[in-house]
């Protein structure tokens, strides 16, 4: 299944992708797609119904971010050994784990703004997965079990804030709307391989980044069994898992973001995101 959800800003309703690409409200059914209504008993709930009998979205509705009230959302950095080279950072032995807070997390193709402050705006393409069954000390072998579904990321962020102002890189990642997430929250049915999919980014049509998830250090099932070791994730949770090459401070000369440039997001299976770059509003 494609879930979505889809209105304005927190008045979001539940919907899935039918055969057709049709949006199916489906809020007669589940309240929202959050933390309990992702459990794997949920989900097969919604694999029976008829999707065709349901009431469609309106044309051209936003859709909002795929999962609702996430409590924690965790990211992975330099997990693609080229990005690192990139960046001139070393190989990480284990991976590398830091937060992003879940009221960054924006729709899909809604406006990235510049923060206060801002010097170097940065884009970062991830395919994020969804807890859907509460993780703790979880055994690598099982781990893609407990994962509800996949989704693209754009891990927006503040190079100078990150790297040049001291202290943990989350103050570099944490800032309104730079979480971008969707468009979809994809199954894992749905996804023969989710170590073999294809992933770019493009900054005003210009190929920025091109990857794919098999590149990875660390697996997405390895990530999960190794976070698990040190936190609970929770239904709803939400994990980015690094990006490939092409990222802005590892050109020569860098090059960062600035109001009006658009970037286009694509992952294999899960879709597209679009956003635009707004100059900050107070």
């Amino acid at each position: 299944m494609k879930l979505v959800r889809f209105g304005a800003p927190g008045a979001e309703k539940p919907g899935i992708i039918d055969a057709d690409g049709v949006i199916r409200d489906v809020s007669a059914h589940v309240s929202d797609f959050d933390g309990p209504n992702l459990s794997p008993a949920s989900l097969d709930k919604l694999r029976k119904l008829d999707l065709k009998s349901l009431p469609a979205a309106p044309a051209g509705v936003r859709l909002g971010p795929p999962v609702a009230r996430t409590m924690n959302f965790i990211a992975v950095g330099l997990n693609y050994e080229d990005h690192a080279r990139e960046t001139n950072m070393p190989i990480p032995a284990e991976p590398i784990l830091f937060n992003k807070l879940a009221n960054c997390i924006i729709g899909p193709n809604d406006d990235v703004m510049i923060p206060k402050g801002s010097q170097k705006l940065d884009w970062e393409v991830e395919i994020a997965f969804v807890v859907g069954t509460r993780a703790r000390y979880v055994e690598e072998k099982d781990a893609l079990n407990y994962i509800a579904g996949y989704t693209i990321c754009n891990d927006v962020s503040e190079r100078y804030f990150q790297i040049e102002r001291g202290g943990q890189w989350m103050k570099g990642k944490c800032f309104e709307t730079s979480g971008p997430l969707g468009p979809w929250l994809v199954t894992p049915d749905e996804i023969e391989d989710v170590q073999n999919l294809d992933m770019w980014l493009d900054v005003n049509g210009k190929r920025m980044q091109i990857g794919n998830t098999r590149t990875m250090i660390f697996s997405i099932k390895y990530l999960l069994h190794y976070i698990s070791q040190f936190m609970v994730l929770e239904p709803g949770d939400v994990v980015t898992t690094g990006t490939p090459p092409g990222v802005g401070m590892g050109m020569n000369p860098p090059v960062f973001l600035k109001a009006g440039d658009v970037m286009k997001l694509h992952i294999q299976g899960l879709g597209e995101q679009t956003q635009r770059v707004v100059p900050f509003k107070e």
